[in-house]
């Protein structure tokens, strides 16, 4: 349950919040998308577009303990970000359609737990990006009833899409992974569009949709 109801974004179709905590705030939605930029929807992606699957459902990361909790609420939890954001709003469209009635969805920004004792996580500027080019994607389908947290992220994506491999590879989180030898899969993960498929959550296993 949402712990105060001003915070709960429950007036809104698409919502958006940050980490285990930011989902606990909001309203139960029918669709939750969650978004790690550099990080979970990065390996999720990666081993659906290779015709493989991603186990969530004993791993200790809280990426994926965040998909479990989604998943627990009743939620069809998906993957999405930068690459594949205008597939993952086709596919909610299609989920809308199968339902037949307005559908809710929650966009959770992950963070970064770099402290794994850390209480809450880290805000990451890629994760504000994927987010906010879901929430676009979503509104280029009409899918645009959307609460202020969702609203400012989507038009904050539009305005900076031109400078998104800059700010990806500039950004803390992409400057860590490049100091690692990461940096082309920072670069990766700043292709706005080039994935198509969806990771989708069944039984603790992210597939492609």
């Amino acid at each position: 349950m949402p712990q105060n109801p001003a915070l709960a974004q429950s007036d809104y179709q698409v919502r958006l919040e940050w980490g285990a905590d930011g989902l606990a705030r909001l309203a139960p939605a029918h669709v939750v998308v969650i978004v790690q930029t550099l990080g979970l929807t990065a390996h999720a992606l990666e081993a659906c577009e290779n015709g493989a699957r991603l186990d969530v459902s004993v791993d200790d990361d809280p990426a994926a303990a965040l998909v479990r909790s989604a998943s627990a609420a009743g939620a069809h939890v998906v993957i999405g970000g930068l690459r594949n954001a205008a597939a993952v709003a086709a596919h909610v469209l299609d989920v809308q359609r199968s339902r037949g009635e307005r559908t809710s969805i929650s966009v959770i920004a992950a963070g970064h737990h770099d402290d794994v004792d850390a209480a809450a996580p880290r805000f990451a500027v890629d994760d504000l990006l994927g987010a906010g080019a879901v929430v676009a994607a979503l509104g280029d389908l009409g899918i645009d009833h959307a609460s202020p947290d969702a609203a400012v992220a989507g038009e904050g994506y539009r305005a900076l899409a031109g400078a998104v491999r800059h700010l990806l590879t500039a950004s803390g989180t992409g400057r860590m992974l490049a100091d690692d030898g990461a940096r082309e899969a920072v670069l990766d993960a700043a292709a706005r569009d080039a994935a198509s498929v969806v990771p989708v959550l069944e039984d603790g296993v992210l597939r492609a949709a």
